[in-house]
């Protein structure tokens, strides 16, 4: 790996690291969680009223509710829901202060609801011993905090995704990380380029020096004669397609006539020779046709 890929992991790591630490990765993770928590609600209230099959439906956003669907009909008794949903809100850490309301699919009528507020120790729970009979029943539970619910501007969207407050403000660190982050990647790389110099060519693992006829590799330098060069630069040029003999031959040598048949071949193993060390470089003979410079992308 050379200097500049080890400068450039270091800081993507460094993106990264900041990323999380922002609290983006927790309020994803927060978000997830009351997800899940939800569909554990869910899940509760089917297994109370004896179904252990029906889905729960993906949970959305309505009105800024919760808005917890099955897939199937059932029947509950308050009590039991009451005591379901609160024991699954207290399991998972979520919020002990909430609205539950329960709508009848088509007409939806609100056929059941109470308010849960342990901050305050106030617990509206009527006709906790009415059993609901068995229909198609949509459960919306909205949080609340000290001052009143959690609006979908505190979670951050009103058209059905779950996102809190913090995630909001998580977002928002990510967009100012990641426009510091872009900012100084394009003057590292403004920088890099500046530095570049014309007459390097970057060749896999080595570096080949125009200029001075040469390639570096490991802090060595290994010499190329004149021809050796010029028949390096015309297989990079063309770099993974291949070069006819006679094309080799006549833009290399031109018009000299001092080469016989085999000097091309001579000229190349010389090449290889030299780039033996180079794993993501090597010169490929194509029987009958000439020679192409494969480099690994």
């Amino acid at each position: 790996m050379s200097f500049e890929q080890i400068k450039f992991t270091l800081f993507t790591i460094v993106c990264v690291n900041l990323l999380y630490t922002s609290g983006y990765a927790k309020g994803t993770q927060d978000e997830r969680h009351i997800e899940v928590a939800l569909r554990m609600v869910g899940h509760q209230i089917l297994l109370n009223s004896g179904d252990s099959t029906t889905r729960v439906l993906p949970i959305s956003m309505e009105d800024d509710r919760y808005k917890i669907q099955f897939a199937s009909e059932f029947e509950f008794i308050p009590q039991d829901l009451v005591n379901t949903v609160n024991r699954v809100m207290n399991e998972s850490d979520i919020n002990t202060s909430y609205i539950l309301e329960v709508e009848e699919c088509d007409s939806k009528e609100v056929v059941y609801s109470y308010e849960m507020n342990n901050a305050e120790q106030s617990d509206i729970i009527p006709c906790v011993g009415r059993v609901q009979p068995k229909s198609c029943y949509i459960v919306f539970i909205s949080l609340m905090e000290s001052s009143g619910p959690i609006t979908a501007l505190d979670t951050g969207n009103s058209s059905g995704n779950l996102f809190s407050e913090r995630s909001q403000l998580g977002y928002i660190l990510v967009a100012l990380i990641l426009g510091l982050c872009g900012l100084a990647f394009i003057m590292m790389k403004r920088k890099q380029k500046q530095e570049i110099d014309p007459h390097i060519i970057p060749l896999g693992e080595y570096q080949f020096d125009k200029r001075n006829t040469e390639l570096l590799y490991d802090q060595k330098r290994i010499e190329l004669t004149s021809k050796e060069a010029d028949l390096l630069i015309l297989l990079y040029d063309a770099a993974n397609t291949t070069i006819e003999r006679d094309v080799i031959l006549k833009m290399v040598w031109g018009d000299e006539g001092d080469y016989v048949g085999r000097t091309l071949d001579v000229f190349i193993s010389k090449l290889r020779k030299k780039l033996q060390d180079n794993s993501s470089v090597k010169i490929v003979n194509i029987r009958g046709v000439g020679y192409k410079l494969v480099m690994d992308v």
